[in-house]
């Protein structure tokens, strides 16, 4: 008998019996209801608490929604193909580490998450006797329907669509909410691959315009960049004192990762690896954190303290970046004024690049197809997205500095 799950933003998701409602119980999977979708974000939006636990089960819903217009359609879509994506989405996010994006090249190197994600499906697979292996094909754009894995991974796939229908609702910014529904409505298939009906064109611009708004007014928000750069600060300062021999609190799974320099290599040599990661998650960087306020280290104790207290880096956006030069000039000050060194005062005054692009023709293409069967790139015929817009890469600056000494470094 199947489950049915009530999702504040998508309604009642149904979840069949057999391997979805197993992998939905899994602990790979059930372990992302104890990370955060949006890392330190809720520092700014307080509603922004939600899970990767909820994202996928709505990007899984979004999938059945999506398997079930395209058959409206006539295309041949087989129960192996539509359970192999369904299984695909629901596992996309299961290789995030605690915060999500935040600590993904701190604790794990030169592996990006999807990467993890591919180590552990295989993991899965064995456990399930090859059940995940079209799954796998299609998360690793193998499958011979191309199709398939667009629903995965491109421009327009299901799970940009339900981040950014979850993100905007807990928020509260409705500039983000966009119309899935309608779009999942209009999407086809012509030639192996995904294009929109021209119907579609206004959707896919508010889409396009709803993910722009969000990155700079929630994910690339100013405060929410100070709080993640404080957290892999505090990441990185604690691997560094492991490394020298000191000793700091962790707990057991954070440990492993802070103690050793885990990479694909490592990973291949110490398969153990797999166990300290699900059982690594939000609860053991916050447990750390409350933890290392107390340590002696200068630097850590601080970094920590701040974050915990909110106290994070007051942030300066800059017209150009800094150079090098001024930047080692407010270092030497600041190492003068805390009693630390140069290489420690780079904790407190950090310079970053954030960006972000619109349309990327350099990517996949959202294609849009017309009523004589023919198919456009939406950049070429949208009224909206002007050639300043497509593959223009949106830059800013940033300056951070220790809140504490700011006005005695710069007034």
């Amino acid at each position: 008998m199947a489950k049915i799950i009530n999702d504040p933003v998508h309604g009642f998701i149904e979840i069949p019996d057999g391997i979805i409602s197993q992998l939905v119980r899994h602990p790979y999977v059930f372990r992302l209801s104890r990370i955060k979708q949006l890392g330190p974000t809720d520092y700014v939006y307080p509603g922004g608490r939600h899970t990767r636990f909820e994202h996928s089960l709505g990007a899984y819903h979004l999938a059945c929604q999506a398997i079930e217009s395209l058959r409206e359609k006539d295309h041949n879509i087989t129960e192996n193909d539509a359970e192999g994506v369904k299984i695909a989405i629901l596992l996309h996010d299961i290789g995030h580490g605690p915060f999500s994006h935040v600590l993904e090249e701190n604790l794990v190197h030169g592996i990006s998450h999807e990467d993890i994600t591919c180590l552990l499906m295989e993991k899965l697979n064995e456990e399930f006797q090859g059940k995940l292996s079209t799954a796998i094909q299609i998360f690793k754009n193998e499958h011979p329907k191309y199709f398939l894995s667009e629903l995965i991974h491109s421009q327009l796939d299901l799970d940009r669509m339900d981040y950014l229908c979850r993100d905007s609702f807990y928020a509260g910014v409705r500039e983000g909410n966009i119309g899935a529904a309608r779009i999942i409505k209009m999407l086809d298939i012509k030639d192996n691959q995904l294009v929109v009906n021209w119907k579609g064109v206004y959707t896919i611009e508010n889409y396009l315009m709803a993910r722009r708004l969000m990155y700079w007014q929630v994910y690339l928000h100013k405060t929410v960049v100070a709080a993640k750069e404080i957290l892999t600060m505090s990441i990185q300062r604690a691997h560094e004192l492991l490394q020298q021999g000191k000793r700091i609190f962790t707990t057991p799974a954070l440990d492993f990762f802070l103690a050793n320099q885990v990479d694909k290599t490592f990973m291949a040599q110490h398969p153990e690896w797999v166990e300290h990661f699900i059982n690594l998650d939000d609860s053991d960087m916050e447990c750390a954190l409350k933890q290392w306020t107390k340590c002696d280290d200068t630097v850590l104790s601080t970094l920590a303290t701040d974050y915990i207290q909110r106290h994070l880096y007051k942030v300066i956006i800059l017209s150009d970046p800094i150079t090098e030069a001024e930047l080692k000039k407010y270092r030497q000050q600041l190492a003068t004024m805390m009693n630390i060194t140069e290489s420690e005062a780079a904790y407190f005054i950090r310079n970053k690049e954030v960006h972000q692009v619109l349309y990327s023709t350099a990517d996949d293409h959202i294609m849009i197809r017309f009523k004589d069967n023919s198919v456009k790139d939406i950049s070429s015929i949208s009224e909206l997205l002007g050639s300043e817009m497509v593959d223009n890469v949106c830059r800013r600056n940033f300056l951070f500095v220790q809140r504490e000494y700011y006005s005695k470094l710069f007034t």
